[in-house]
């Protein structure tokens, strides 16, 4: 178990499906706070002066971003929901139909649009106040299933999704889900497994990820790290979240092969080996 400090301004609304998390954000107007602590405007207040109410929401069918949508439906805001596939779009009618977002339908909307591609991505976001990027690839295996490209594949989706957010005349900001990964990988994390201060200047250690092929830890503190370099050298206001396990109602049925992996402590017992 890991001792984590949270931040101050880490947001309410988001605490209720995050067990653990680190919250980075610049500190400027945009957000009204600083990494230390004090009072900051939420997160998901994206817009309220402009009077701009819609946003755009990446990976918005998985748990997570489900999640996310429906927060932000309570909150008084239209979503519109990047798709990739028919598979997805089916399933933002399944959430249209969900009892608990059924009232809200007539704010939900989806639009195609391919995160490998720039153009897309803008056409996508076009007219939205600000975006969530949720969207990330999974570990489908638990341990195993996230290779080395996969790490680099992510790192390139993050660019484009800042990038677009940067050259869409309408975006002011984006919170950008990252992970606690991209926080904890340090270079006496191996000699201090039980104990760690995690806090949001944390930043895991690129080559010690590399060196013990922890790929989906890698892809996630670059992906972080992208995001970064382009929202500080073009000006967007940017807030990520970094969380740890995520779980919720129904989310064994969803996600059975990776729950379980973590609950039987096989990432730790893997680390402690490669180690030794």
């Amino acid at each position: 178990m890991r001792i984590l400090r949270a931040t101050d301004t880490f947001s309410a609304e988001l605490k209720e499906f995050m067990c653990a998390a680190v919250q980075r954000r610049r500190d400027d107007d945009g957000f009204r706070g600083s990494r230390g602590g004090g009072k900051s405007r939420n997160a998901m207040d994206l817009d309220s002066d402009s009077g701009n109410r819609l946003v755009c929401v990446t990976g918005g069918v998985s748990y997570l971003g489900r999640a996310i949508v429906k927060r932000l439906l309570v909150h008084g805001y239209s979503v519109r929901i990047v798709v990739d596939c028919p598979e997805d779009k089916e399933k933002v009618s399944e959430m249209e139909a969900d009892a608990e977002t059924a009232s809200f339908s007539n704010r939900i909307t989806s639009v195609v649009s391919r995160l490998t591609e720039i153009e897309s991505l803008i056409k996508a976001f076009d007219g939205c106040a600000g975006v969530f990027h949720t969207s990330a690839f999974v570990d489908p295996a638990g341990i195993s299933g996230y290779s080395k490209s996969m790490a680099e594949l992510e790192a390139k989706v993050s660019e484009n999704v800042i990038e677009a957010c940067t050259r869409t005349a309408s975006v002011r900001k984006c919170v950008f889900t990252s992970s606690l990964l991209a926080c904890t990988w340090q270079n006496n994390t191996y000699n201090n497994l039980d104990y760690s201060v995690i806090n949001e200047e944390s930043w895991s250690d690129e080559q010690l990820c590399i060196d013990n092929k922890l790929w989906y830890a890698l892809g996630k503190l670059k992906a972080e790290k992208a995001a970064w370099r382009i929202a500080d050298s073009k000006g967007l206001k940017l807030a990520t979240i970094c969380p740890a396990l995520i779980t919720g109602p129904d989310f064994f049925n969803r996600n059975s092969t990776s729950t379980l992996a973590y609950l039987k402590g096989k990432f730790r017992t893997n680390l402690i080996m490669n180690n030794e």
